[in-house]
């Protein structure tokens, strides 16, 4: 039982990632992302099959990821199989029918994909490289981050940063785990976050006990957003 609620943190977070528009061209073309949803179908938990399968369902709506994920491996035949699965919901059965008939159907063009790539190339390179082993996890609880304006605000700022490698917004929590290269240092994250001036960050770290604690800015050196890297695992 304790997987579960790790799995489908993990598909959540792909699902919002694919949400947006500019991400979905580079998640397909990222290695793992694609297969790893594909794993998530046959998972016991439904919540955690129909969140994988609204994730594939936003990249199908990138036209030039269709050809890719239907020729993926495994993709159209675990998409029969939660169709015709006794005990999928019925809504789910429905989701992976939609998702089937528009990656059966499917015809890109060279043209889509090249108008589909120019407009995810601005944040296709935070996802390549993202197995990369010397990357680190840091979490940030983001004060102000309230709607969607201000997680554009963060986006921005973070893009900015050179050694991002990706980045996930949990809006319930007003948190956001980025993905950074080893020898970026994650007050970098802290400082651009408040040079937005409506919005500060401070980095959650795990405490001895294993609970978490918020590690506030008079902590360390820097007077702006400052926080120690920390290896989390997703």
């Amino acid at each position: 039982m304790s997987g579960e609620p790790d799995a489908l943190a993990v598909v959540n977070q792909l699902k919002d990632l694919a949400a947006d528009p500019l991400n979905r061209r580079a998640i397909v073309e990222d290695k793992g992302c694609l297969s790893g949803l594909i794993l998530f179908f046959d998972h016991p938990n439904p919540q955690v099959v129909y969140s994988a399968l609204l994730a594939v369902r936003y990249l199908a709506e990138c036209r030039a990821n269709r050809e890719k994920m239907k020729d993926e491996l495994g993709m159209m035949l675990s998409l029969q199989n939660v169709m015709q699965k006794g005990t999928s919901p019925g809504e789910t059965k429905l989701l992976a029918s939609e998702i089937y008939e528009i990656l059966q159907n499917s015809s890109s063009t060279e043209a889509e994909q090249a108008e589909a790539a120019a407009s995810c190339r601005r944040k296709a390179q935070f996802f390549l490289g993202s197995t990369n082993k010397r990357a680190k996890t840091v979490v940030l609880q983001i004060d102000g981050l309230d709607d969607s304006a201000r997680r554009s605000l963060c986006e921005e700022a973070l893009l900015k940063i050179k050694g991002v490698i990706s980045f996930t917004f949990q809006m319930a929590v007003k948190r956001c785990v980025v993905r950074i290269r080893s020898d970026l240092k994650a007050e970098a994250l802290g400082t651009a976050i408040a040079s937005t001036k409506v919005m500060k960050a401070h980095q959650v770290v795990k405490g001895e006990d294993g609970s978490e604690v918020g590690k506030s800015n008079e902590q360390n050196a820097h007077n702006k957003q400052t926080s120690t890297p920390l290896q989390v695992t997703i």
